[in-house]
């Protein structure tokens, strides 16, 4: 087996081009992976607007919209006014050439635009064509999909929040993330598929679905034992201690995933009686005693800092942390040495801003792409010279 060198290696998506024709969040953060891993991606943007969350703020960076810029690094934007007939045209042009086309219009609003798979895999056989929807394209056609909603209707906020609080939204738009990381597991096994076949792929991804797809043990534990999850607070329904408790100055999160873990957790607060206690000696037994649990551990970590406690805890091998903010964590993964951030240029070369890097790390590393988000309309220019240069004489 060939061993590998320390150089970076050509970016394995080199040579694919994807024509984006979504916004906001989920579609653009597929594009943008797809672009970190060497793809060109060619964003398609509203003239004069853009991409909606190109106003989305506060807060704004130096050189735009901190919510636009989050998912937009490494593409170039051109503007397209699909009602204009030239303008459509382009786009015609363009979705042609594609090997993977984005889009996450209403379903059907592509197809009314002459841009739908149906026609566009006549002349593109090759075309892999991703559509991303709030609920699909059957009886949920007409619904709106916004992350905040699916989260209500799909269940994810019935099990969000504290126990006897209201329902609770994720801090973040995390089914749109979801449901861009579907769209890309996709595309990259269709791309697959297709140095088999030659043929591309209709992919339907939905906001329902993915957010579907992460319940995991919630949804299980409903489809096999016809429980239905409810919040439970910073707790695990299924393990215990999982959950934050409280030191003298804050909250710790203390995660024992076997009987083992908690026996050292126990020896580690001074209170090696707890894991022969029949209450908390099996996992089942301290799931069912929780609330005496609780008390028991914190009582024993009142005597001491969260930060004091996290240092002895991890040295014994038992999994805690402070609750801490973002910027807390991206010190840590600072200091882990997982280099979390790049720093990104703009067409000159000069960096404009910082943000989190493509979350995989390959050996050999990759060739990094660390080009700014685009200026709305940036590129609109070169890529109708490129379209043009492409044409036969």
């Amino acid at each position: 087996m060939p061993e590998h060198s320390n150089a970076t290696v050509s970016r394995p998506l080199e040579g694919i081009l994807v024509v984006d024709f979504s916004r906001v969040l989920a579609g653009p953060l597929a594009s943008m992976t797809l672009a970190d891993l060497g793809a060109r991606v060619i964003k398609i943007e509203r003239p004069h607007v853009g991409d909606d969350t190109r106003s989305w703020g506060p807060p704004f960076s130096g050189t735009g919209s901190t919510y636009f810029e989050s998912v937009n690094r490494n593409k170039e934007s051109i503007c397209l006014d699909l009602t204009d007939t030239a303008d459509l045209a382009v786009a015609l042009e363009l979705a042609l050439k594609a090997d993977v086309l984005l889009e996450n219009f209403k379903p059907g609003g592509m197809d009314k635009l002459g841009l739908g798979y149906d026609t566009l895999r006549e002349k593109n056989p090759a075309l892999i064509y991703a559509s991303i929807s709030g609920f699909g394209t059957t009886g949920g056609a007409h619904l709106m999909g916004y992350d905040f909603m699916v989260q209500a209707v799909g269940g994810l906020m019935s099990i969000t929040g504290e126990e006897t609080g209201a329902p609770m939204k994720a801090g973040v738009a995390l089914i749109d993330v979801l449901a861009a990381k579907d769209t890309t597991i996709g595309v990259l096994a269709a791309l697959n598929a297709r140095h088999t076949t030659g043929l591309g792929a209709r992919l339907d991804v939905n906001l329902l679905s993915s957010l579907q797809g992460a319940l995991a043990n919630q949804a299980q534990a409903y489809l096999g034992a016809d429980v239905s999850p409810s919040r439970l607070g910073n707790t695990h329904p299924s393990i215990a201690p999982y959950e934050t408790l409280k030191c003298s100055d804050g909250l710790l999160a203390v995660a024992c995933g076997n009987d083992g873990q908690f026996a050292k957790l126990a020896v580690t607060l001074g209170a090696e009686h707890l894991a022969s206690d029949e209450r908390f000696a099996t996992n089942r037994a301290r799931v069912h005693n929780r609330p005496a649990l609780v008390r028991a551990l914190e009582e024993r970590l009142a005597t001491d800092a969260a930060a004091v406690w996290q240092v002895r805890l991890t040295q014994a091998g038992v999994p805690a942390g402070q609750v801490g903010t973002i910027g807390d964590g991206i010190a840590l993964a600072d200091s882990l040495g997982l280099a979390p951030t790049i720093d990104v240029q703009d067409a000159s070369g000069i960096t404009v801003g910082r943000q989190i890097r493509h979350p995989v790390t390959w050996t050999p590393p990759l060739e990094p792409r660390t080009q700014a988000p685009p200026g709305l309309g940036e590129h609109s220019a070169a890529v109708r010279d490129w379209l043009q240069a492409e044409k036969p004489a």
